[in-house]
């Protein structure tokens, strides 16, 4: 019988289908009060388009709920666990009860099919499946490999998104509203520092600029000092510098990407310089040696 860690990487319909190993699946005929039912404070969904709600409620108007919502019970009542736009739509359009599947799964399999839900739809931002996956990565202490198993995708998927967290605030939103793309913030994020990420994006939108001529801007830049890496010795008179360019940043997360773990590339003076591969615990260190043992 299909294991449920697999059932959840070939999405959430599989999940529901395969069986009754785990959970109770409902019917059409399953139907339990609107008022019943709470939201899953776990969505990573954080904005719901009106124009797109307001469609599906006219929807449900004419022909009712077709796609029964999935939820759990918790303290007698029914928790959301995917489905809340029909679940509001509902809502609106004055319905006192709809179809549901209830299923039986722990907290960390109800924020496991929450992503299941919505990583794959195109109108969730970039942004808020890089929240989901960095709430859960800090909640379950997973790596980024474990996580991707878990939902069967990719883990530089996880890795990239996760990684646009570390952009200035300003870039994330310009993410989040589509002002730019995700190609434009693999660029940005080359660039350390935060003020000057916000005026290259600045100039992204006001000049609707390509991935590849941010690319050719970014190579422009005058090479920026790493607070990091920058130390002043005042008994030697020595500066000791980074001299990290543009290149060296888009290499170090290549790397990144392809060790699944945090690196960091250290140049200095005369050619010299660091790789530093830093972990927080022995399950980190454990993936480094493994990798290196390929």
């Amino acid at each position: 019988m299909m294991d449920k860690k697999a059932r959840l990487g070939r999405g959430l319909d599989a999940l529901i289908n395969s069986g009754n190993e785990g959970y109770t699946t409902g019917t059409s005929s399953n139907v339990v009060p609107v008022d019943s039912i709470e939201t899953n404070p776990n969505q990573p969904r954080k904005t719901f388009d009106p124009d797109q709600l307001a469609s599906l409620e006219e929807s449900i108007r004419n022909h009712g709920v077709l796609q029964p919502l999935v939820v759990r019970q918790v303290d007698g009542k029914y928790q959301l666990i995917a489905g809340e736009r029909r679940l509001r739509a509902s809502r609106a359009a004055g319905l006192v009860s709809v179809p549901v599947h209830v299923v039986e799964f722990n907290d960390q399999e109800v924020v496991e099919a929450a992503l299941v839900e919505n990583i794959h739809r195109s109108d969730l931002n970039p942004i808020e499946k890089a929240q989901g996956f960095k709430e859960y990565l800090d909640r379950y202490q997973v790596t980024h490999d474990q996580l991707a198993k878990r939902l069967g995708m990719a883990r530089t998927t996880i890795t990239n998104l996760v990684a646009l967290l570390e952009l200035a605030t300003e870039v994330q939103e310009a993410i989040r509203v589509c002002q730019i793309t995700t190609g434009h913030a693999k660029v940005l994020k080359g660039i350390t520092d935060k003020a000057r990420q916000i005026q290259i994006c600045k100039e992204i939108i006001a000049k609707g600029l390509s991935v590849h001529a941010t690319e050719s801007l970014t190579r422009q830049l005058p090479t920026e000092p790493s607070d990091a890496s920058v130390n002043y010795t005042a008994d030697l008179g020595e500066e000791k510098a980074d001299h990290k360019t543009n290149h060296v940043r888009l290499l170090e997360e290549e790397l990144c990407q392809k060790i699944g773990m945090r690196l960091e590339i250290k140049v200095k003076a005369k050619e010299r310089g660091q790789i530093v591969l830093p972990f927080d615990n022995n399950d980190e260190f454990e993936k480094l040696c493994e990798f290196f043992k390929r």
